[in-house]
């Protein structure tokens, strides 16, 4: 198949096409694993592809079905709760393969990090298994451990990653932790590493694919030997794009290409998910849409699977404006019905701006 028609299957995976596509346990669950290190980006992909408003996505991630950590990469996701800790163990230990040299600029030791979990364990479970950032933050000065510049975002993360706590939702504003073992309603356990490696394969080509195996090395911050060992378990299918090797789910293919209009967050899969990205955006568009490649991802506008232009939005009280950065021509009223979908999410009037 050529490019084009690629990139429409990959809509299809991606869950762009009609919808909704179930709720926010279902669609983490299809993705495996959703970009949430900016919190508002990942409340809209949850809504864009559910149908959901803001209120009711924040009250479905409070039903403890998936949860926000590190699971790869050393990026927040929304992953299911049930498969926190093996990804953790399969993915996730991989960050801390420097931690020794990032303790040692930190001033930082083993003997500290592991106190300052014994002290995370105790407040959190006198306070009933949840705490703000804040309140973490001031157990740890509590039990004598020095939080000063980034050692207490270090010890914070490192207890994450180590499987101890985990991001629930936030309280009004502010970051939130728990246990995770609290949270967490029924643990899955592979039967092998292999067995992980192959969910994981299937799981991203079935919402990205199809893709090559260098994207899902990059997704998940595997060697490509695991990669491919991943990719050999899973039941999934090779196709020719262009003259790249590239692997899909057969249901997505059976299913067929998606066309369509969409506004999207800077930090969803669609872009995050890749990291070959010239599908979507040409080079000169992808400047545009990470200024400076300083790794922040403006919001797109998406037309058949190409963007198109960026976007930003005002929230007041009384209505969201939206102000439209077009990278070629673009007609505003072709994505009034994606627009107004952003509006309904936060449930404000809609006020478009294009400068």
């Amino acid at each position: 198949m050529d490019g084009n028609t690629a990139l429409s299957l990959r809509l299809r995976s991606l869950l762009l096409g009609p919808g909704p596509h179930g709720d926010v346990r279902t669609v983490v669950e299809w993705f495996g694993a959703m970009q949430a290190q900016d919190l508002n980006s990942g409340l809209w992909s949850l809504g864009v592809r559910t149908g959901l408003t803001l209120p009711e996505v924040v009250a479905a991630t409070e039903e403890r079905h998936v949860v926000r950590t590190w699971p790869m990469r050393g990026t927040v996701h929304f992953i299911p709760s049930a498969d926190a800790h093996w990804m953790l163990d399969l993915t996730g230990v991989r960050q801390l393969t420097g931690v020794a040299r990032r303790w040692e600029y930190l001033g930082l030791d083993e003997k500290i990090a592991n106190r300052s979990m014994e002290l995370l364990t105790e407040a959190l479970t006198s306070a009933g298994g949840r705490l703000t950032r804040s309140a973490c933050v001031a157990a740890l000065t509590g039990g004598g451990i020095d939080v000063g510049g980034q050692r207490g975002y270090h010890l914070l993360w490192y207890a994450s990653q180590r499987g101890l706590t985990a991001i629930a939702p936030n309280d009004g504003a502010e970051q939130t932790f728990v246990l995770l073992d609290d949270w967490v309603p029924a643990r899955f356990t592979p039967s092998s590493r292999e067995e992980g490696l192959a969910i994981y394969a299937k799981r991203y080509f079935r919402s990205h694919g199809p893709a090559p195996v260098k994207d899902f090395a990059g997704w998940t911050g595997l060697g490509m030997r695991d990669a491919r060992l991943g990719i050999a378990a899973a039941d999934l299918v090779a196709v020719d794009v262009d003259g790249v090797e590239m692997w899909a789910d057969q249901a997505v293919l059976d299913a067929g290409p998606v066309t369509g209009q969409w506004a999207l967050p800077g930090f969803d899969e669609y872009m995050l998910g890749y990291k070959d990205r010239s599908l979507m955006a040409s080079v000169e568009q992808l400047a545009k849409v990470i200024p400076g490649g300083n790794g922040v991802f403006q919001s797109t506008l998406v037309d058949d699977g190409r963007v198109v232009a960026t976007w930003k939005r005002t929230v007041g009280k009384r209505a969201v404006t939206v102000t439209v950065l077009p990278h070629v021509p673009v007609r505003l009223e072709d994505f009034e019905s994606a627009l107004e979908g952003y509006a309904a999410y936060l449930g404000l009037p809609l006020i478009v701006k294009n400068p």
